[in-house]
């Protein structure tokens, strides 16, 4: 419906009115967006071919006190506002104002992020001093005693942030996104946004400033590299394969019921792994048997303690967090002993891991050793490994 009044609208334009139609007094007033945040640029159009007065000529109106454009909230107000033509004979009046907030820390660094004023008679050099929750009222003296109004409502807004993928590789980059309306304090300008960045392997993490995708777009992105070689420092967090990392903002900004002295902080996170299959990260070998001197075994009895003895290895060029599980079952498959050791193989590193075990009964007994990450996250980093034993 709306693109076909437009283009009636301006069709009647083209025939060229010289004077306001007093007799019908309809001249629709649009806004680019139906809410605005505290430091918006708002874009205001009227479409008005009654206004057309020169059909050779860029006409404008709203300047004169007679037939005055305001625009204003409660407290704040922008008199004989002057709105042009977008082309010759168009009908089609246009202008833009900046929202200025009031006085804030949006960003917790103790100092004000805004400049707040109202000043400015138009089509461009508006500037407008608004409340987080409060409206902005445009009206129109179409004619005499003929006032033409809209309105919209300026609102804060609770940001988003977001990893762009669930799961990134090291050595790779791993991209954030910020989406807060109300952090695009110049909307002529890139604003930045600081976020904290960390990982299990690294809770102080890094801080980096997300930047605007564009002068207006409320949207913020920042990339980072992963390494397990390097410490944190500039953009390059420090993670190992299995962690999960953390992108944390606060927000300042907050809506109702939120105070203006209140923040929350939004936080997302993402999973960290290496290229190499899980399986093949750590290398588990045959296990041993030796006394408690450390002496081999060859043969065993009851109620002897056997030191059961895995070797693990980790031939790749990263730290890996693993828990090493002993697994004992008797011949009908009952488990009787069940024991893990749980730390971090660095690069190039191989590893003795033991634990003690005492037979009770004769039988034939199956030892298992199985690598996983975690007890919490059993993905299993090595091949199964298993021993038969008899106990006489």
């Amino acid at each position: 419906m709306l693109p076909f009044l437009l283009f009636f609208l301006i069709l009647l334009s083209a025939f060229g009115a010289t004077a306001p139609n007093y007799d019908k007094p309809y001249s629709p007033i649009f806004t680019d967006k139906p809410v605005y945040s505290w430091t918006d640029k708002m874009k205001i159009t009227i479409i008005s071919p009654s206004w057309n007065s020169d059909r050779h000529l860029i006409d404008s109106i709203g300047e004169t006190s007679e037939h005055a454009i305001k625009i204003s909230t409660s407290e704040h107000s922008l008199d004989s506002y002057r709105f042009t033509e977008t082309d010759v004979n168009s009908g089609i009046f246009t202008a833009e104002v900046i929202l200025t907030g009031f006085t804030h820390d949006a960003d917790g660094d103790g100092d004000s992020d805004t400049t707040p004023r109202t000043s400015g008679n138009g089509p461009t050099s508006g500037f407008l001093e608004v409340d987080r929750d409060s409206a902005i009222t445009i009206s129109f003296e179409f004619a005499d005693g003929v006032v033409l109004v809209e309105s919209v409502p300026v609102r804060w807004n609770v940001g988003t942030i977001n990893f762009i993928d669930d799961l990134f590789f090291l050595e790779k980059s791993a991209m954030v996104r910020v989406i807060d309306l109300d952090m695009n304090l110049n909307p002529e300008a890139i604003d930045n946004l600081p976020i904290q960045i960390f990982s299990d392997s690294d809770v102080a993490g890094i801080e980096v400033n997300a930047m605007e995708t564009s002068e207006d777009s409320g949207s913020f992105v920042a990339t980072i590299s992963l390494s397990q070689n390097s410490h944190s420092s500039g953009d390059r967090l420090y993670s190992l394969p299995g962690d999960e990392i953390f992108a944390k903002y606060n927000d300042y900004t907050l809506p109702k019921p939120y105070s203006t002295s209140d923040n929350l902080a939004i936080e997302t996170s993402a999973r960290v792994d290496s290229s190499i299959p899980p399986i093949e990260r750590i290398k588990n070998s045959q296990i041993t048997f030796s006394d408690g001197l450390g002496n081999k075994l060859e043969s065993f009895s009851q109620n002897s303690q056997i030191q059961i003895v895995g070797n693990i290895s980790n031939e790749h060029d990263f730290k890996q967090k693993f828990v090493y599980m002993f697994q004992v079952k008797n011949d009908k498959h009952v488990v009787e002993s069940l024991s893990w050791i749980q730390g971090e193989i660095n690069s190039q590193q191989s590893l003795d891991v033991s634990q003690s075990w005492i037979p009770k009964k004769s039988g034939i007994y199956e030892i298992e050793t199985f690598v996983w990450s975690s007890i919490n996250d059993p993905t299993v980093l090595s091949q199964l490994m298993s021993t038969l034993i008899t106990i006489p």
